[in-house]
Formats: structure tokens, sequence, C-alpha cells
């Protein structure tokens, strides 16, 4: 048995496995934290559009030599602020200002890598993510995103939780509901920057909304749905670097497939999941 113990926590032994452990543990809180809005608000979309969106950043920051961090960080803002500018001033829904500026801002990101002579395994770590390569810089500067994010999710809460569900309340009580909602959307896109590491640029919206969805199944309040969509992420992040570490495979991609798993079986044994309705016959 001692042995068993020995061989499953032989990666901890590793720096490198060390950092990428802290790391996932770091995404996947914030993600659930974050993503409890992303799901009670049907946001899904919004949170793809920017992950794809920062790419472009993220291609400039690069060649630039700059950490890819602040050109996402950049490309993220300025997408969340032509959002909102596009949405609040001409006839076009925010639906409509979110499919043309992030499939626009992606096609910018493919055009500026491809001007790289050889950018095959820089697309694959940007697209998929690289949690094994995180430097202790990298991890300093998650960490500190991550606090800031959920500082500010935790001053809004109240704001939010109002705006979330009855957004006319929330004007008729004064609330800013527009810069409330764009406040949501940049701690949308800084978690999206922060997860970029993890795993990359096409999954990361499935750490952003996974976990939280699955939370969602076993509560109808917001506070324990963070908490459980914070712990689950957490969960998926550990038991996915470990599996990916003795399956040789992707970690980002390791990590979703647990998440995905994780909600698989909430929905099949969760009050909220399909136990409830087959019980209700329908």
């Amino acid at each position: 048995m001692d042995s068993l113990w020995g061989s499953i926590m032989e990666p901890i032994g590793f720096a490198f496995m060390q950092r990428g452990l802290l790391a996932v543990v770091i995404v996947g809180i914030t993600c659930g934290v974050v993503g409890a809005y992303v799901v009670l608000r049907g946001m899904a979309f919004l949170g793809d559009a920017l992950a794809h969106a920062v790419f472009p950043g993220i291609v400039a920051a690069y060649l630039l030599n700059l950490h890819v961090a602040i050109g996402a960080l950049l490309a993220g803002l300025a997408t969340v602020l032509g959002i909102g500018l596009i949405a609040r001033h001409t006839r076009l829904h925010e639906d409509a200002a979110i499919g043309i500026l992030f499939a626009g801002a992606f096609s910018l990101g493919i055009v500026l890598l491809s001007g790289l002579r050889s950018y095959t395994r820089d697309l694959a770590s940007l697209l998929l993510g690289n949690v094994l390569g995180v430097a202790p810089e990298d991890l300093l500067l998650t960490g500190l995103l991550a606090m800031l994010v959920i500082a500010a999710t935790v001053a809004l809460y109240r704001a939010l939780l109002i705006t979330s569900f009855d957004s006319a309340y929330g004007i008729a009580s004064g609330l800013p509901v527009f810069w409330l909602d764009t406040a949501l959307l940049v701690l949308i896109a800084l978690t999206v920057i922060i997860s970029l590491q993890t795993v990359g640029n096409i999954l990361v919206v499935a750490l952003l909304v996974t976990p939280s969805a699955t939370a969602r199944l076993w509560t109808k309040h917001l506070t324990p749905m963070m908490a459980l969509g914070a712990a689950l992420g957490a969960l998926a992040g550990v038991v996915g670097l470990f599996a990916s570490y003795y399956l040789n495979a992707p970690s980002g991609a390791t990590i979703v497939l647990v998440s995905t798993l994780l909600f698989l079986v909430s929905l099949l044994v969760a009050p909220g999941g399909l136990r409830e309705r087959v019980s209700r016959g329908g």
C-alpha cells in the first residue's frame, strides 16, 4: 500500500508539478466563483467570445517579447468596452456585438500568428495551454490577479446578485446596472486571462462554465454554488493534472475532461439533474 501511494504521489517531487498543481487550484477556484454568474446569466457564449477575443493580444505580446498577460488584458478590456459601446449606442443587441468582435479579434490573432516563421508549437501552447510550463513569476501573477478578481467579486456580490436575477429591480433601486454589467465583463475577461496558461485559449470556457454548471445541479443558491463550483474546479484541476502525467496526455484537455465527467455524474445523481425530472415523470 505504501508503495502504491508512493507511486501515485511521485509527481509531487518535481518542482514543475508543484507549480502546476498550485496553478490549477488557483484557476479552478477563480473560475468557480466568477463562473457562477456566467451560468446564472446564461453568458457561456460571452465567456467563449472573450476567450477568443484576447487571442490577438496574446499573439501581439508574444511577437513583441512581452508577457502574454499584458496583451491579453489589453485585448480583453478593448473587447469589453467595444461590446458595451455597440450595445448601448447602436441598434444592435449585445449578442450581435459579441459575435462580430469575437470573430474579428480571433481572425486578427490568426493573421498575426501566421507571420511567424514557425508557429505550430507556439500555436499549440497558446491554444491548448501549458500548465507544466508555469514559471514562478507566472504563478505569482496568476495568484495576484486571482485575488483581485475574487476580492472584486466579493465586494460587488450584493449588487451583482440583484442585477443577475432582476435587472429591472436593480435599475429601480438606483444601481448603476450598465457599469455593473461592464465590471462583470472585466472580471470574466481577467478570469479568462488567469486560465490561459492552464487550459489554453480554446478550452478556457469549459473551465469557466462546467464546474459552476455542475454546482448549479446541486444547489439553487448563489453562495453555495460559488463555493461548490470553486471546489469542483480545483478538484478537476488536481485530478486532471495527475491523470495527464500518468497518461502522457495534454494537461489542459485532461482537466476539462475530468470536469466534464464530474458534470455527467452530477447530471445523473444530483437533485437538479435528470433524476429529479424522471422522478416527476417528465
